[in-house]
Formats: C-alpha cells, structure tokens, sequence
C-alpha cells in the first residue's frame, strides 16, 4: 500500500502535464464551450515556424504580438528557440497543473501571467507593467520561447521568456 501511494505522489503532477500537454487545440472563435478544452503547447506540424522552432498557433499570436511591440520602438524581432520554448512550455504546464503564479527559477528573463483570455490580453497587460515591458523592450534580448496553458474551467496561465 505505501509504494503505491509513493508512486501515486510521483507520478500524478507527470500524468497531470501529459494530459495538459496532449490537448487539443483551443477552440476556434465563437465557441462558447471553451472551459472543456486545453490551450495546446506541444509542437503541431501544421503550426507557423519561427526561427528553428515550431510553435502552436496561440505561441505564434503571443510571439506576433510581442514583436509587433518591439517594432513599434524600432527593436528587432524575437526570435523563437527550441530551448526556450521547452523551459516556458515546461513551466506554464507547472504553473497549470499547479494553479499558481510563479517564476521559475531559470537563469532568463521571464513574463508570466494568468486570467488574460486571448494573446492580446496577456500582452497588453505585460505592456502595461514596468517590468514586463522592460523585458519584452530590451535590446539586450535576442531569443524567446513562449507557451500557454489552459485549465479545465478556463483559467490561462501564460508564460514568456528571454534570452540574449
């Protein structure tokens, strides 16, 4: 009984970011039915590249939408890696399976958010904020990986991060 309690305690915050990470996509516009589907951020075949990473198409908007930020200050575009898109994937999923707003405890720069409903939201609200708009503005920024994870009622947890 105690080494399947153990295991139950190991295994259960892996099963829970498998089954995150396996979702579907969001639901496309106009259906009202979103609390029943996951934001996916695993990588789709079918999903706009950028750099040398393949992202989802909420990662593609989030990433979009930054540059276009940067654009607006005559900053040059991110570029998506690998790399990075793994650890904010990595820990979206925790801050998901977790329901909590955390940073993670990686050497880069880092935006996080929770409750924006669309990629316009969460960036918005990072402009809106001192310290993430000195993140997604510095120059010394080269490199990011972004990733958005959904809750089964709904909830978006939202993750960003930067590297030279």
């Amino acid at each position: 009984m105690l080494v399947k309690l153990a295991a139950w305690f190991v295994l259960t915050p892996f099963l829970l970011v498998v089954a995150i990470s396996l979702a579907a996509d969001p639901p496309p516009a106009g259906n009202k039915d979103s609390s029943k589907a996951a934001v996916a951020a695993t990588a789709d075949p079918a999903a706009g590249k950028s750099g040398e990473a393949e992202l989802t198409e909420v990662e593609q908007q989030m990433l979009d939408k930054t540059n276009a930020q940067r654009a607006k200050y005559g900053l040059p575009p991110l570029r998506a890696v690998r790399r990075l898109i793994q650890t904010a994937r990595s820990h979206a999923a925790w801050m998901t399976n977790n329901r909590t707003l955390q940073h993670t405890n990686q050497p880069v720069g880092e935006n996080i958010a929770m409750g924006q409903h669309t990629t316009e939201e969460a960036v918005h609200d990072w402009m809106n904020s001192p310290g993430h708009r000195a993140n997604i503005l510095s120059s010394s920024y080269t490199q990011t990986g972004v990733a958005a994870y959904r809750t089964l009622d709904g909830t978006i947890y939202w993750c960003q991060q930067f590297s030279p």
